[in-house]
């Protein structure tokens, strides 16, 4: 069972997804908050697999509510929900520990898929739709982002494991990867899992914030 901490500062909301998510035989609803400290303490107490994260809630806002999950240390995931109007705050999301991202109005499949997805440390997005965003945002990143030298994460990735970071930071699937570079689709899947535990990316969204920041892909 995959556990889930719902968090909403609308009630409706929240019963919508509460109303969702119990009707799947593989998750339970861990509990429910109203704001991002109360969200932040639930997770401690609660340790759920994945916090469906709203942004803006009062007092804590969700992406702070993000950093402070995640720089708990604990397995707990984070997916940000957003709305259109909202995108600027993807890349903050993210940057903040946020395994991805869905927007409120995608449909209930999307959602439950997404939620699986981030369990598994795969992408919640598609992956030519993370290059959009990231190019959109990572324009807009302060100064003191840029890399002050050579970057550990990247200097212990073999060759192989560098070019296929690089490719996935473009927007490629692991079934791209494994056509265009002549590789079995098992053998793209270990090199990922490698990349992830040398790069210290909890997956496959914070893998790509890792090559913009090295430079190994600039925005488009």
């Amino acid at each position: 069972m995959t556990s889930v901490l719902i968090v909403d500062d609308q009630p409706m909301q929240r019963f919508g997804f509460r109303m969702l998510l119990e009707s799947q035989d593989d998750l339970t609803v861990a509990g429910e908050a109203g704001d991002g400290a109360e969200a932040v303490r639930l997770a401690a107490h609660l340790h759920p697999d994945v916090v469906l994260m709203d942004i803006r809630m009062p007092g804590l806002d969700g992406i702070e509510a993000t950093r402070r999950i995640v720089a708990s240390g604990d397995r707990t995931r984070v997916l940000i929900l957003t709305t259109f109007d909202l995108d600027e705050y993807a890349y903050d999301g993210l940057r903040a520990g946020a395994s991805g991202f869905l927007v409120k109005d995608a449909l209930p499949e999307e959602l439950l898929s997404g939620i699986r997805a981030v369990t598994t440390g795969d992408a919640v997005v598609a992956p030519s739709l993370t290059r959009r965003l990231l190019d959109a945002y990572v324009q807009h990143l302060p100064a003191t982002h840029a890399p002050q030298g050579p970057d550990p994460r990247i200097a212990a990735l073999t060759d192989r494991e560098r070019e296929i970071l690089t490719v996935i930071a473009q927007g490629w699937t692991n079934s791209e990867i494994a056509a265009r570079l002549h590789l079995a689709e098992s053998t793209v899947k270990t090199h990922v899992s490698r990349i992830l535990a040398k790069t210290g990316a909890r997956d496959r969204v914070q893998a790509v914030i890792v090559a913009y920041d090295a430079k190994l892909v600039e925005p488009a």
